[in-house]
Parts: structure tokens; sequence; C-alpha cells
């Protein structure tokens, strides 16, 4: 599964710090190929749970990450973490996260789902 992602502290904060630069990304994508420009209802709702996009939280993407590796029977999951013009910091950031929280309680989880 390829999937966008970013990762902060807090869902709230996850959220605001990518929309500007999602909704500039999937705007210009928009122009070339006809579709509405992004609303930031679109894009929570792509970030929620039953959404596309990975964002959130480190527990709030493990949970999604794990879900959906249970319910669809995956063997991969390719996140990608750089999405429009958001900053480095961002990116380095989220990576982090990424390799140092989400990563491992993804493992967990699906332990806890394997011995149930």
């Amino acid at each position: 599964m390829h999937s966008p992602a970013h990762i902060a502290e807090t869902d709230e904060l996850a959220q605001e710090q990518l929309w500007p630069h999602y909704r500039a990304m999937m705007d210009r994508i928009g122009r070339e190929r006809g579709w509405s420009p992004m609303t930031r209802g679109h894009f929570e709702q792509e970030a929620g749970p039953e959404g596309a996009l990975f964002v959130g939280s480190p527990e709030t993407v493990a949970r999604k990450v794990a879900t959906a590796v249970d319910g669809l029977g995956l063997s991969r999951v390719d996140l990608k973490i750089s999405n429009g013009s958001l900053s480095h910091g961002h990116l380095m950031d989220s990576i982090g996260l990424y390799g140092s929280a989400v990563v491992p309680r993804v493992r967990e989880l699906l332990t806890e789902t394997s011995t149930a």
C-alpha cells in the first residue's frame, strides 16, 4: 500500500502543518486534470479514520497503519512523507517520528492482534 502521510506530536498539529501545502499541491495537480479545488472539509475527511491520508500523531498513524495491514492482509506499507512544499524541518520531524514511534507501535499493535 502506498499513501501520503505526515506525522507530528498531535493530530491537530499534523493537519495544520500539512493542510496548506497539501492543498496547493492538489490544486496544482487538479488544474492539470480538471479536478475541483481542494477544500478543508475534503482534506479532513481524507485525513480522518476512513480516509486515505495517514496524517496525525504517532499513535493515530500507527493505529491506521495497523488497521490497514490487518484488514487488507498487507505485507508492505509505503508512506509518502514529502507532500508539496512542506518545509524540510517538518519533513525531518515526520520521518523521525515515523521511525522512532510509529513503526515500533505498529509492530506492537500487530503482535496484539495476532495473539488475540
